[in-house]
């Protein structure tokens, strides 16, 4: 492979690689022709764009199709206040530029499909997952695998971050880790249970280093090996990973959605509760409706923020518990902060036989910012 020089600007650039024996000139002509996609633009994306673009990537895409949160801005370091409301793959390619303006940044402001996936991937030496979600995970994982991609792989919950490099000279895959996806809310998001901010540094900037190490031909990748980070305790540990020999082959990309839990058929729960936007439950409440309110989510989160007129509060796990005591001949509004947890939790009560029950789309977020903009969000 033709290697491309390096300018006069460059050179004086990464002139600390440039004195390293394990990079030198060649190397850093590696990584200046080397290229990476990064899928996400949150909290794993941030440190890792950031290093890679300073490290002198030649060519680094992200995939991403939200806009910046005033509640990323905790973690997602490579976006600011002022970049509030602007799309994350815009608010990382301006940031990327400014640190690096020999950097190519190509943005995919779309969501990541079965339909593009393989398309969006092709042109690209590594990709690195760093998504918070299993469907999303299952397919970066499944369009590597057909196209014969490295997966750089990194996630984060609360105080607690994994790191490995799946499918790499031949050793295992996500699916070789996690075979089947787990039920459907077993594993809450950082959204419901939180994350510590730091906690995407330290795992994106591993992510980052791998990758680098990857386009430089150096150094042992984590490639069999599951890297556990205990930010708590600040500790580190391994698990060996190996592939699954008797692993049906993966051909072709698929349904995630659905093989997930996340698009299953909704009839059932459909039929045992009717779901309220932010403004019909405002509307309704107006007009002298009287329902029984319950809050699902931790009481650390009604601490933050709560509505006046719910009843109870109880976390939607344990809803169960509670059932006897809630009321049967009167309609029951369930919120949690954006919805998820409270439908969960409709479906539970609709299970054992409540039938007047009504869940609020978007939760306490979508009232604050639709409803009464007096109340904060988190």
């Amino acid at each position: 492979m033709s290697l491309p020089e390096l300018s006069n600007e460059e050179i004086a650039r990464y002139s600390r690689h440039l004195i390293l024996d394990e990079v030198g000139l060649e190397g850093q002509r590696r990584l200046k022709a080397g290229s990476v996609l990064c899928v996400g633009t949150g909290g794993l994306g941030s440190p890792l764009l950031l290093y890679l673009a300073a490290a002198g990537v030649g060519r680094i895409g992200i995939v991403d199709f939200d806009v910046v949160d005033t509640s990323n801005l905790q973690r997602q370091v490579i976006h600011g206040t002022s970049r509030v409301g602007v799309s994350k793959v815009r608010s990382a390619k301006e940031r990327i530029l400014d640190i690096n303006p020999f950097v190519q940044v190509e943005v995919y402001e779309e969501p990541l499909t079965s339909e593009n996936a393989l398309r969006i991937f092709a042109d690209y030496d590594v990709i690195v997952d760093g998504t918070d979600n299993f469907p999303t995970r299952y397919l970066v994982n499944d369009a590597c695998v057909i196209l014969g991609k490295p997966n750089v792989y990194g996630s984060i919950f609360k105080f607690e971050g994994q790191a490995t490099v799946f499918n790499y000279q031949g050793g295992p895959n996500y699916r070789d880790l996690y075979p089947e996806p787990p039920p459907p809310g077993l594993v809450p998001s950082c959204a419901e249970g939180g994350v510590l901010g730091v906690l995407p540094g330290v795992i994106g900037t591993i992510q980052a280093t791998e990758t680098v190490k990857i386009l430089l031909g150096r150094g042992t990748t984590l490639s069999g090996r599951l890297l556990l980070y205990d930010a708590l305790y600040m500790r580190f540990r391994e698990l060996k990973l190996r592939r699954d020999p008797a692993a049906k082959p993966i051909t072709e990309l698929i349904d995630y959605e659905f093989f997930c839990g996340v698009a299953a058929p909704e009839p059932v729960a459909r039929k045992a509760y009717e779901n309220l936007t932010v403004e019909e439950l405002r509307d309704r409440l107006a007009k002298g409706w009287s329902p029984y309110v319950l809050d699902v989510r931790k009481p650390f989160e009604a601490e933050i923020v709560r509505l006046a007129f719910a009843d109870r509060l109880h976390p939607h796990e344990a809803v169960a518990e509670i059932a006897p005591e809630l009321p049967r001949d009167r309609d029951i509004v369930v919120h949690c902060k954006a919805g998820g947890r409270s439908a969960k939790a409709c479906e539970e009560l609709a299970a054992l036989g409540f039938t007047r029950l009504y869940n609020v789309e978007g939760g306490i977020t979508a009232w604050a910012q639709r409803v009464d903009q007096t109340l904060p969000t988190y």
